[in-house]
């Protein structure tokens, strides 16, 4: 039955699925309501993602509907958002169970992903400002959820000050576009001959806006901090964060591709992405702290994220966005069992064959260099064929060269190949789900692409020379330098939650 609904039709059903769930959660927030009721607001909460299912698989779905964008990257955007979202609050019933912002939590955690999903179906430049805006509202709130903790309450108006910059910054742009092309449907504003309209210098203006209103949420340099005071937030929360939210650079930056021309904005967000990329990665390095390492791992994984769009390369980004935050999403639901445990590993006193690394080596130059001589005049290509090069020799190492005898590395050699080939499936689905979606691609100068290269395999020089030298000067330098980088201000670091005994004390004197 709802196979054969049109897509007018579907799209009326999600508004009243998402307008249901979103009251289920206000109706939850009142006192006289049963926690159990938790569980029926989950069920409601599955709803709204069933139908952008039906929708994502609907073949009629590429086009418009008034101010909504009907195509299959829209869908696709709104059940990655809606379906994360369900997930972890099913988590959180028990995970939460006795918070004092029980019911808080799940109100506001339902209307933030609602207002994404409805963010990312908007074709109109006011209604996604709108949404977009309550996105960010909604998210700045879950963070402040135990605000008697002055930590998080701190944490909260560093998040809040910096979201409401990138609002304002996009909400600056839009303005300005309708300006200059007098439409606010998106799709008309970036027209071909409404985009002639815009001089050089305008285009690039807005351009400049936009790219700002992105890197914040995105956690780049140099406005990364308000991800790693965020830490202090329910767990829970920092795995929302991943779903279209932090992430949500790829697909913004998606929908305003005709914009982009390779020009001064282009080059802008490639070189901060591309230091973002460096800085989240020694950030990783260096922290004990799982959740700081797993922030550290998302400016990075972020930053490469925004390089790809930089570089035209959308649909890949938008793959990037949707595994990297189902991935991180899971780590960090899993955050709290994550204790190591140090064992000693026979391994440890064997030495690989040195054949066996070299050959992992070479393997990987000629991977990179036949990936690149498909497309040697694009600049992701150039990208690519090292992060692909690099990736095989290091899976290589550990999978096959450490393998323990011949068994040992004919198990990693299978595993190895089997990744391959789940990667190159995946990769093939998402490009025929999104080839009907209208990208522009075009790309910074190759000079520009070089540099940035040169920065990343510099960056991996000197990380490597300095695993092979730790007693040196410059290693203590560094690893202090990124530690500290890492780690939250002073206002927000509290080693004892001292309002928590506030509470004790109120309930035995009651």
């Amino acid at each position: 039955m709802f196979v054969s609904l049109t897509m007018s039709s579907l799209m009326i059903i999600f508004l009243i699925m998402l307008i249901i769930s979103g009251l289920s959660g206000l109706v939850f927030l009142h006192p006289r309501v049963p926690i159990s009721f938790v569980r029926v607001h989950i069920w409601i909460v599955a709803l709204p993602p069933l139908i952008s299912v039906l929708a994502l698989t609907n073949t009629s779905a590429n086009g418009q509907i008034g101010p909504w964008y009907t195509d299959s990257l829209a869908w696709l955007m709104v059940f990655f958002v809606l379906a994360i979202g369900f997930i972890i609050q099913r988590f959180s019933v028990r995970y939460l169970l006795g918070d004092r912002a029980y019911r808080k939590y799940f109100t506001l955690f339902t209307l933030t992903t609602g207002a994404a999903s409805m963010a990312w179906l908007s074709a109109d430049l006011r209604l996604m400002v709108l949404f977009w805006g309550a996105t960010l509202t909604g998210l700045t709130l879950l963070i402040r959820l135990n605000h008697e903790w002055k930590v998080v309450s701190e944490a909260a108006k560093v998040s809040g000050r910096l979201f409401l910059l990138s609002w304002l910054s996009l909400v600056l742009a839009m303005v300005w576009l309708f300006q200059a092309s007098g439409q606010w449907q998106l799709s008309s504003a970036l027209s071909i001959e409404n985009l002639v309209l815009l001089g050089n210098w305008e285009r690039a203006g807005i351009n400049l806006l936009i790219v700002l209103a992105v890197i914040i949420p995105a956690a780049q340099w140099p406005f990364h901090r308000w991800l790693i005071e965020s830490v202090v937030a329910p767990t829970p929360v920092s795995a929302i964060m991943h779903a279209g939210l932090v992430n949500a650079g790829g697909i913004m930056l998606t929908r305003f591709s005709p914009l982009f021309n390779g020009d001064i904005a282009s080059i802008t967000l490639l070189i901060l992405a591309g230091i973002s990329v460096l800085i989240g990665s020694g950030i990783s390095l260096v922290q004990v702290d799982y959740k700081r390492q797993l922030v550290g791992s998302t400016i990075g994984q972020m930053g490469f994220m925004l390089i790809q769009c930089a570089l035209g390369a959308y649909i890949a980004a938008i793959i990037h966005l949707i595994l990297h935050g189902l991935f991180k999403a899971t780590l960090f639901l899993q955050s709290g069992s994550a204790v190591r445990r140090f064992e000693v590993s026979n391994r440890i006193n064997e030495r690989a064959s040195y054949l066996w690394i070299l050959a992992g080596r070479a393997l990987g130059i000629v991977a990179g260099v036949a990936f690149w001589l498909m497309a040697p005049g694009e600049g992701y290509q150039l990208i690519s064929a090292l992060i692909i090069g690099w990736s095989l020799s290091v899976s290589w190492t550990q999978l096959v060269a450490f393998g323990e005898g011949r068994i040992g590395r004919s198990v990693g050699f299978l595993f190895l190949g089997g990744a391959a080939l789940v990667y190159v499936m995946i990769h093939h689905l998402f490009y025929e789900l999104l080839q009907t979606t209208a990208f522009q691609s075009v790309q910074p100068p190759m000079a520009v692409v070089i540099i940035v290269a040169c920065l990343l395999l510099f960056g991996s020089a000197i990380g490597a020379w300095i695993a092979s030298n730790q007693s040196s000067v410059f290693f203590a330098v560094l690893y202090l330098w990124l530690v500290k980088l890492g780690e939250a201000k002073a206002k927000s670091v509290d080693s004892h939650p001292s309002y928590l005994e506030q509470y004790l004390q109120k309930g035995g004197n009651q």
